[in-house]
């Protein structure tokens, strides 16, 4: 199987692990990741707070490449795949932006491209019967909460992800793989990156509210998929008041139960260093 595969900016950056764990994971289940040739930046937030038109194009632009290579495109980034599928609502949503769009980009939209979130893919092409077979080393023991942040469920009309308030899918790949699922409180709360280089203090308070809301749930570590949601809890969060907690990729916990020969070269980026935990459970 194949998919086409859209890294992002951080991808090739801050959140290296994460593609690294991701490939390695979705080769362990038949999965090629095939990156789009020149793709470009999405625009994140900056682009669109500086043009609506710009901030649909960009992302319009991959969605063209994507149209081209007939696979469905995978996007590890929510805050990308936040930006593709505002894109993509626009060019079936809106008649007058979708020919502004293929004007721009140089493309005739056809409608054809599935864009998928990295969970998407695992649970939809390889599913959870098969992921739970493969496990190797059960991750016993772990306690985790799963963050699903504001970019991956909402607009629940554009990203069409179920229930935007108590999503549960990353929930179920973590019981799948051995791990104690706990609920919580703040698995969609915004984390602030946005805010981390002009206003520090607002994403330090975003970050030790969420961190602080998932010692108090008695996790161990916390898990995402998004690299700027990563960097920014762990960078951001202060341990005033709690112990500094691990957050770690969801691909990066597969890659441990499925016993994957590379898992312990994914964590040097880790501010909050996750390896003493997994010493302790007997997981390294």
């Amino acid at each position: 199987m194949k998919v086409s595969y859209y890294p992002g900016c951080t991808a090739h950056s801050t959140s290296v692990e994460y593609s690294m764990s991701a490939k390695a994971v979705y080769a362990a289940f038949g999965i090629e990741l095939a990156e789009l040739e020149e793709w470009n930046c999405c625009g994140g937030a900056s682009a669109k707070s500086m043009s609506s038109l710009l901030g649909l194009a960009l992302p319009a632009r991959n969605i063209a490449k994507a149209q081209k290579s007939g696979l469905p495109l995978t996007i590890p980034c929510t805050g990308c795949f936040n930006a593709v599928k505002r894109a993509q609502h626009a060019l079936e949503s809106d008649p007058d932006m979708k020919k502004q769009l293929e004007e721009i980009v140089g493309f005739s939209y056809n409608g054809t491209v599935a864009v998928k979130a990295m969970h998407e893919v695992l649970l939809e092409m390889v599913g959870i019967e098969t992921i739970k077979k493969a496990v190797k080393r059960p991750l016993a023991g772990l306690k985790v909460v799963s963050y699903y942040g504001c970019q991956l469920v909402r607009n629940p009309q554009v990203v069409k992800m179920g229930d935007y308030e108590n999503p549960l899918f990353f929930d179920q790949i973590m019981t799948a793989i051995g791990a104690q699922a706990l609920d919580w409180s703040y698995k969609t709360e915004c984390c602030g990156v946005d805010a981390s280089l002009t206003h520090a203090r607002v994403a330090n308070e975003r970050a030790d509210r969420i961190c602080s809301g998932a010692v108090e749930a008695g996790a161990h570590c916390i898990t995402v998929s998004c690299g700027l949601c990563q960097i920014n809890l762990d960078m951001c969060q202060t341990g005033t008041g709690y112990p500094k907690i691990p957050v770690v990729y969801f691909t990066e916990l597969m890659g441990i139960a499925l016993d994957l020969p590379k898992r312990n070269t994914w964590w040097g980026k880790h501010v909050v260093n996750p390896v003493p935990l997994l010493q302790s459970l007997h997981l390294k």
